[in-house]
């Protein structure tokens, strides 16, 4: 079953004991908690892992004003991106040598390809995403709801260990990484 932003919170309040909701606009204190601390809890756990269900490509846009120093170009990032993954040039999708600056990314070549982690909707999430970020949001509203620091401790825990495994899960769902080039494979 798919879920919204109010249906990922609401799991997370009962879990923790608390009143679901339905919507950031109830009124009550458990809805102006989840709408505060929602969004940025879900952007922080997309953000710090490259989720194979959250990863995107896009040919980026070149502006016109090159860089002050350092790199000849700079290249417009999505307006969706979260973490960028990597670039690449010439119809790859990694490789590049760039930096990050502000709201663009420099680099020497005439095109980039990125590879980066954006939002999807909620209703996209797959279920080990939901159990991992259901778990972080338990742990997110347990003292501003409960103010007991202990349970917090062990709900963040929990929400590390759901976290872990729902890694796991993703990373099963790609190809292993190979070694490209490296200098001793080549000398045998």
């Amino acid at each position: 079953m798919a879920l919204t932003d109010i249906g990922l919170c609401a799991r997370a309040l009962v879990r923790l004991g608390a009143k679901p909701i339905t919507s950031f606009d109830d009124g009550t204190t458990e809805s102006d908690i989840a709408g505060i601390l929602y969004a940025q809890a879900r952007d922080a756990l997309l953000s710090s892992y490259g989720w194979s269900f959250a990863t995107a490509q896009a040919a980026l846009n070149k502006l016109s004003e090159a860089p002050e120093a350092d790199y000849d170009c700079a290249f417009q990032l999505p307006a969706d991106y979260l973490r960028v993954l990597s670039a690449g040039s010439g119809g790859r999708g990694r490789g590049l040598h760039y930096r990050l600056y502000r709201d663009q990314l420099h680099a020497n070549a005439s095109d980039v390809t990125l590879t980066y982690i954006y939002a999807p909707d909620e209703e996209t999430f797959p279920p080990y995403f939901d159990a991992a970020l259901i778990a972080r949001l338990v742990a997110e509203f347990c003292i501003p709801l409960t103010e007991n620091t202990g349970r917090a401790e062990a709900l963040i825990k929990i929400a590390d260990q759901e976290y872990m495994k729902a890694r796991q899960i993703d990373a099963q769902q790609d190809s292993p990484g190979r070694i490209e080039d490296f200098s001793l494979i080549n000398v045998r």
